[in-house]
């Protein structure tokens, strides 16, 4: 469901003074004046007096003035390029390409350990073997032994893994709570499986970067390094089972189109009916976003538990499965159970749907849900599977009943199936899972170790400290390599490590892509893997939580002005190219929007089923520039106390090697440029513009502080920060009151998240600057601000190189004021007038009159009524803002939101309602 919000812009003016008469009530006649009692030349004096002396005190603090001036004084040393999009494109997907490729060849090397240790293995049914389960470990019982499979295991928190308390040392062994611990089976895979220990080790020394890599058992365990305790909830119970999980599916099985039939004859009343619906839902769980699938239910008559979509398959991704798990609820048993038509339906419905080339033909599947067959129904057989038997049919009888056990079976047998008996509610996981391993036969005896990757999902135990964080897992099946299994197909896992996207986004010159420019990243059906506009989260701070649905928003939901899907599908159909459109970003907690007109420049990631994509925005955003200084005049600038560069930015690669990890940006490009540390990654281009933007922004600093210096002790009290950032990163701060006595803390720290340079966008004020007329200050109020007069006012201005439009804009500079200095100056300048004799017939301190100043975007920065600071002008005066829109000083946007959340309360008899999260509207 789409969210549509309007915004309005001007693009004229910075600010704009509205007059209106509060006793003439709302009257649009009145607004800017135009009434005889208040002269237009009045309130253009008022805005003249008001815009000069604060544009004065913004170019004077910020030092915009002088900063020009020093890059202008470069402009002849300096080189400017166009950016070339395709070939940009190319080179980080090859480079994205590279880093991808490292993490499998570490998957290879655990696929070729396990399944060396599994040949070399003999099963033994009476071994006994203790090892570290990942629950037990470092557990005593009551005496103060350690428990059985326990043991002590050496924890120490590492940076690297979130502070986590881990062993890099050793692996640990997790079962699922519904298994035992010293099942035969389970402890001859642990046995084995010990081998992986050392690879683990070795890829992790290979490769620092890696975070957590694990094996998947096809027997249910599952093997993690680092090694890392587990804990159970509050019920004593782990639910997690790694064959549940899709990266274990995706690499264990080949894309599937599957028809589930499901008995709903009077027979199944009851707990069958529940046992039904639960393998149903279980069997859902275990397809995957590369799977095509629907649910008939059949008595005397077919029922397509999806009315909707009869005589089709859909995708198995997570909006279509909880859809259909709505509709399983409805199910009720009554009638005679006709599975003669239900198999004809299935087999009809998967013939017409190989029809149109969607899906997979080569792996297809009938789940047959019933509590028996009165027949075989070999003639369907025939008619539709044999000789060739495409179509696998695996049979779950519920039930504890027998008697038609051994039709099912046959129906198994004959056509390449397997047959499950399920009795209890208990038995529903387990069971659903042996489907998997029949389905694996095929890549098991043509060895196929495919490499898979997974969509962008949430892991919780890697909160960065902004949140849970967005991961992708690389697989590869394991398989048993012993002759006398060979041709049997025996699945013995999965093994598997995490990728951050975070980790993508490190291979991604952000001062390449420019002020409004960004990469992003899809895989092959369509869903974001990274996008700046990709919100899986909702909520503040720590109390943030994913979204429905969140792992499946699809390009077209952020990109959404393309109403052909013509990027989209271009890139889901892994083609290289190119393509244009007209933007409307939302910035500011989506309360201003930003016009624009983007060039995409996209291709394939070789190796992987992702494509790539970058976005450049056409006049300043296609240009670059490059500077050049000596190293030493760089080193001596870059050093300034005042210097910072972008926390998420790559200048060097500190997480490469683990006696990097400590240094910071500014001291890793130091030792870099030393030449005594080879092992140190940088980027060499960014460092020499950095280096360069030091030089030419360090008059600033000596600037400022004479600034400071001279300050006579009442003239501009209220402003408190300058502060300076350059298209490298770079920023300078500096402070005209003690940090104590700051009126917005928050400002340029890393909880003012659009205020600071980030992985994938420059700063809120740098971005609406650069938009502005060269020379213009752009004013706003935070949003953020508290109700008390307490807050701020930005004016910020951006520095372009040369006169020319399509210059690229070097460094944005500005101020933060207190929202009273900037409020007095407002109410200072409407009480001058032409007057000879100085005495004014009106002002804004008139009881009948009401004076608004409202920013580019609508909202109000002055307004006798304090309270309206802040909000939007419309809320305040509606019919003058309907004016002011048929005037043309504004213009409506429309932005539609597809990630929205609406919230809906369930009733409820009590008091207590339950909060319901519902994808969609508002």
């Amino acid at each position: 469901m789409q969210v549509d919000r309007s915004c309005v812009v001007s693009s004229a003016w910075c600010a704009c003074l509205i007059l209106l008469f509060s006793t003439l009530g709302t009257r649009v006649s009145e607004v800017g004046g135009t009434h005889q009692s208040i002269p237009p030349s009045v309130v253009k004096l008022w805005a003249s007096a008001f815009g000069g002396e604060i544009k004065s005190i913004s170019a004077k603090y910020s030092g915009s003035q002088l900063l020009q001036k020093k890059y202008k004084e470069f402009e002849r040393a300096v080189r400017v390029d166009e950016i070339d999009g395709l070939r940009l494109v190319k080179r980080l997907a090859d480079d994205m390409e590279e880093m991808f490729h490292k993490k499998a060849e570490a998957m290879k090397r655990l696929v070729e350990a396990a399944e060396e240790a599994h040949l070399q293995h003999e099963e033994d049914p009476d071994l006994q073997y203790e090892y570290f389960n990942a629950v037990l470990i470092n557990e005593v019982d009551e005496e103060g032994n350690s428990v059985e499979l326990g043991g002590e295991f050496l924890l120490q928190p590492n940076d690297h893994f979130n502070n986590l308390s881990v062993n890099l040392s050793l692996s640990t062994v997790q079962v699922p709570t519904n298994m035992y611990n010293k099942d035969s089976a389970i402890v001859n895979g642990v046995f084995w499986s010990e081998a992986l220990n050392k690879v683990f080790v070795d890829n992790f020394e290979r490769d620092p970067s890696l975070i957590w890599q694990y094996f998947g058992s096809a027997k249910g365990f599952f093997r993690q390094y680092p090694g890392i305790k587990w804990k159970p909830d509050e019920h004593g119970v782990i639910a997690f089972d790694c064959r549940n999980r899709k990266w274990y599916i995706q690499a264990a099985t080949s894309p599937k189109n599957v028809v589930i039939l499901v008995d709903v004859s009077g027979s199944m009343k009851g707990l069958r009916l529940s046992i039904a619906k639960q393998t149903v839902s279980s069997i859902l769980d275990t397809l995957g976003d590369d799977d095509f699938f629907n649910i008939i239910a059949y008595n005397e008559e077919l029922h397509y538990v999806e009315s909707c979509l009869n005589g089709t398959l859909v995708q198995a991704d997570v909006p279509n499965k909880d859809h259909f798990r709505e509709h399983l609820e409805k199910l009720f048993a009554k009638g005679i159970g006709m599975l003669d038509i239900a198999l004809t339906e299935a087999f009809n419905l998967l013939g017409d749907f190989n029809e149109t080339g969607r899906g997979s033909e080569c792996s297809q599947a009938i789940m047959l849900v019933t509590d028996g067959a009165v027949d075989t129904y070999d003639a369907i057989f025939a008619k539709y599977n044999w000789p060739d038997r495409k179509v696998r049919i695996f049979p779950y009888l519920i039930g504890r009943e027998s008697a038609f056990a051994d039709n099912l079976k046959w129906m198994a047998c004959a056509n390449k199936g397997y047959f499950t008996q399920i009795s209890t509610l208990a038995d529903v996981q387990e069971n659903v899972m042996e489907y998997l391993h029949v389905l694996s036969r095929p890549k098991v005896i043509d060895r196929e170790h495919d490499t898979v990757w997974t969509e962008a999902y949430i892991d919780n135990t890697m909160d960065d400290g902004k949140g849970p964080v967005l991961m992708t897992t690389v697989a590869m099946p394991v398989f048993s390599t012993k002759n006398e299994t060979r041709n049997r197909g025996i699945l013995l896992g999965v093994v598997g490590t995490d990728v951050p996207v975070s980790e993508l986004l490190k291979t991604i010159p952000k001062y390449k892509l420019g002020i409004h420019g960004y990469a992003f990243a899809i895989t092959n059906n369509g869903y974001i893997l990274t996008h700046p506009d990709l919100r899986p989260l909702y909520g503040d701070g720590k109390k943030r939580k994913r979204k429905p649905n969140y792992s499946s928003v699809d390009l077209f939901e952020v990109e959404w002005e393309d109403k052909e899907d013509t990027l989209r599908n271009a890139m889901v159909n892994r083609k290289t190219g190119t393509f244009s459109m007209e933007v409307k970003k939302s910035v500011d907690k989506g309360k201003r929007v930003l016009v624009l007109h983007n060039d995409y420049y996209y291709t394939d990631i070789k190796g992987t089923p992702f494509s790539l994509g970058v976005a450049l925005s056409r006049g300043h955003g296609k240009f670059f520039f490059r500077g050049n200084v000596t190293v030493e005049e760089g080193l001596h600038d870059l050093e300034h106390p005042d210097v910072a560069l972008a926390d998420e930015w790559t200048y060097c690669n500190t997480d490469e090697h683990p006696e990097h990890r400590y240094l910071s940006q500014i001291e890793a490009i130091k030792l870099y440029l030393s030449g005594h540390e080879p092992h140190l990654q940088c980027d060499k281009e960014l460092i020499q513009e950095v280096l360069f933007d030091a030089v030419v922004t360090a008059p600033l600093e000596a600037y400022w502080t004479s600034l400071v210096l001279n300050k006579s002790e009442n003239s501009d009290k209220g402003v408190e920060i300058a502060y300076l950032g350059s298209r490298t990163g770079l920023s300078r701060i500096n402070l005209f009151v003690v940090p104590d006595e700051l009126t917005n803390q928050d400002f340029l720290t890393a909880e003012d998240k659009e205020g600071v340079f980030n992985a994938d966008h420059f700063p809120l004020w740098y971005k609406r600057a650069a938009e502005q007329v060269p020379g213009t200050f752009v004013y706003s109020l935070p949003f953020n601000s508290g109700s008390e007069n307490k807050s701020v006012v930005l004016a910020s201005t951006a520095i372009q190189l040369l006169d020319e439009r399509k210059s690229p804009i070097a460094a944005a500079v500005g101020i933060q004021m207190k929202l009273e200095f900037f409020q007095k100056k407002f109410w200072t300048a409407s009480r001058q007038c032409a007057a000879l004799d100085g005495k004014c017939s009106i002002s804004c301190d008139d009881e009948n009159i009401n004076c608004y100043l409202i920013d580019n975007n609508g909202f109000v920065l002055v307004a006798v009524d304090y309270t309206l600071t802040g909000k939007f002008f419309g809320e305040a005066e509606g019919a003058v803002m309907s004016k002011l829109l048929q005037m043309g000083s504004f213009k409506r946007v429309t932005l539609y939101d597809y990630q929205a959340l609406c919230w809906a309360f369930s009733g409820s008899s009590d008091s207590g309602h339950t909060l319901l999260d519902i994808p969609g509207g508002v």
